[in-house]
């Protein structure tokens, strides 16, 4: 009778599962078996980072938010309950006072001294390529897009830019070379290069010897330049009758007309204003 009692006193101690095991059993267990590469490319998280949590590997993956939101994720889609997997992992890590971490270290009355050592002090540089490498895993389709986007604007500038090689360079090096062979011979070496834009059809144009404050405005009195030239600049004047000029230094500027350089209108560090830029007007030194 008292063996009896003996044997009934006996009480087997269910073993308790660790959030791994409870993982792997819920996913190769039951009538869903399923590969961990399927569930991996449903939850777009990589296949490694789901077999360090089955196997409680919690230093593969760089940071805790992560392991806590990688649990929670693949607990669901297992059916598992998520907050029963994330507690554990948490008591496994030793990030729960009293808890012991996965290494089977306990930890003291003052709190746990198992707890996992952070990856950003081991290794900052794997931390952040890892963190990289994840997002990019995660949103693999709009880095796939911008980079087909990417590749078609290049193919499509390649095209189009050759056909424009193929078609204009012959006109355009003709105009270059026919606005190059009428300008004058400078007496300076051009420095800069303003009012381009009439440059084909310039009969007068402006060089600085000097630094010279230069204004020129239409036949209304409409101010169409003004700037400070330095000795080198060049500014091209809009063809017609109606310009005038002022010169806050008139004896530092070279006036061209139809190629032919005038007489000087003033002395250096005179003022001019007034001046008319009419070719005839030039040509007999007029205002």
């Amino acid at each position: 009778m008292n063996e009896n009692i003996e044997n009934n006193d006996v009480v087997e101690t269910p073993v308790e599962l660790s959030a791994g095991e409870m993982l792997r059993n819920a996913r190769t267990t039951g009538r869903r078996k399923r590969e961990i590469s399927t569930i991996a490319k449903q939850l777009c998280i990589r296949e490694e980072f789901l077999t360090a949590l089955e196997e409680g590997n919690y230093t593969f993956i760089p940071e805790t938010v992560y392991i806590l939101g990688f649990a929670r994720n693949y607990a669901m889609e297992l059916g598992l309950n998520p907050d029963e997997i994330v507690e554990k992992i948490k008591k496994e890590m030793g990030l729960i006072p009293g808890a012991c971490s996965a290494t089977g270290d306990a930890a003291d009355e003052e709190g746990p001294t198992c707890a996992r050592p952070s990856l950003k002090e081991e290794n900052p540089a794997k931390a952040f390529f890892v963190r990289v490498y994840q997002f990019v895993y995660q949103h693999w389709i709009w880095f796939a897009g911008a980079l087909g986007a990417i590749i078609l604007a290049i193919v499509l500038i390649s095209v189009l830019g050759g056909g424009e090689e193929v078609t204009t360079p012959a006109p355009d090096a003709a105009v270059v070379a026919v606005t190059e062979s009428n300008e004058p011979k400078y007496s300076q070496s051009v420095r800069e290069r303003f009012g381009t834009e009439n440059r084909k059809d310039a009969n007068v144009i402006l060089q600085a010897t000097q630094e010279s404050w230069v204004k020129v405005e239409d036949g209304r009195g409409n101010t169409v330049f003004s700037r400070v030239l330095v000795s080198g600049d060049v500014y091209y004047v809009p063809n017609g009758n109606k310009y005038k000029a002022t010169f806050g230094n008139a004896g530092g500027i070279d006036i061209w007309v139809n190629g032919k350089l005038i007489p000087e209108i003033g002395k250096d560090g005179e003022r001019k204003s007034g001046i008319s830029l009419a070719p005839e007007n030039l040509l007999g030194n007029k205002k």
